[in-house]
């Protein structure tokens, strides 16, 4: 798993994960900076490490350094919950259709690091939260699940994410579960759980 802030997704995979009769687990936590996403993974015995883009000399070295660093931990898959960098195409050629995202918005909608402003901003009634795949765009993947939320008058961007988020977080276990246990087909644009 791939992270950079928090680790609330983190922290609620890794409850879904260890609740009988999972199918999944985590090998391992990957961040891009100092986190509390490390602490959440050391506190519940996982490996993690850093991979800084500041401490490569360009891009392309931080991207493989990372493929490599996630290679390691010889992940199925590979989840992103809220790692805010784009990932480059050596990691997308390693584990490319293999890699899921969360994203809190209802996507094709507001894509990139600030969808729930965005989204406030734009005035619409409804928002919500995607599970996807990752391709080489930001935010454009095949889709493999949404659910919504209502946008209050007096909704704040931290108000509607706090709301987001507890739907965010099931929805997401919810799907690795699914990937891991059955798989996904890709027709087109189009993303099905078998």
């Amino acid at each position: 798993m791939l992270a950079s802030g928090a680790g609330s997704l983190l922290a609620s995979l890794i409850e879904r994960s260890r609740r009988p009769g999972s199918v999944f687990e985590i090998v391992a936590v990957g961040v891009d900076r100092d986190c509390a996403a490390v602490s959440i993974a050391q506190d519940a015995g996982i490996a993690s490490f850093t991979c800084r883009v500041a401490d490569h000399p360009d891009r392309a070295a931080w991207d493989d350094a990372l493929r490599d660093l996630t290679d390691q931990a010889a992940p199925d898959w590979v989840v992103t919950a809220g790692f805010m960098k784009i990932l480059g195409p050596r990691f997308l050629g390693r584990f490319g259709g293999h890699i899921v995202n969360s994203h809190p918005a209802l996507l094709p909608s507001f894509p990139g690091a600030h969808g729930v402003a965005d989204a406030l901003a734009h005035g619409v009634k409804v928002t919500g939260t995607t599970v996807h795949l990752v391709d080489d765009g930001v935010d454009t993947g095949p889709i493999l699940a949404q659910r919504a939320v209502q946008i209050a008058d007096d909704d704040t961007a931290d108000t509607l994410h706090e709301r987001i988020k507890i739907i965010e977080r099931e929805l997401l276990a919810d799907m690795v579960t699914a990937l891991v246990a059955k798989g996904v087909v890709i027709e087109g644009r189009k993303a099905r759980i078998p």
